[in-house]
């Protein structure tokens, strides 16, 4: 049981400025909008785009909707505080006991 909660365990989170690493969005930038841990998967902004066609209902009007579609997180690497290229994901304890994430590429501290 723990070993499954541990894999689980993502070192991306909402609201992180992320870089596109594989597909046809590669090279793009996005803030990521939602995580789904279980399928280790992450909704960025802008990225993956698709168009659904909806059908109205008696509470919304049908059309052409344009929405973001999820992508594996292994396609997706933070992007450095300091200049926006990716980077990994380390953690580091500060001297008062707080754990925080820090990017390898420039040693700087992930809010």
């Amino acid at each position: 049981m723990a070993n499954a909660q541990k894999q689980n365990k993502l070192k991306i989170k909402k609201g992180d400025q992320v870089v596109v690493l594989t597909g046809r969005d590669k090279g793009s930038k996005g803030e990521v909008l939602k995580v789904l841990t279980d399928e280790r998967r992450v909704v960025v902004q802008g990225i993956n785009m698709v168009t659904k066609h909806n059908k109205p209902s008696q509470f919304a009007a049908g059309g052409i909707e344009k929405k973001e579609l999820s992508i594996h997180v292994s396609n997706v690497a933070l992007a450095d505080p300091k200049d926006g290229v990716a980077t990994r994901v380390g953690y580091k304890t500060l001297k008062d006991g707080k754990k925080v994430r820090v990017a390898k590429k420039s040693g700087e501290t992930v809010e």
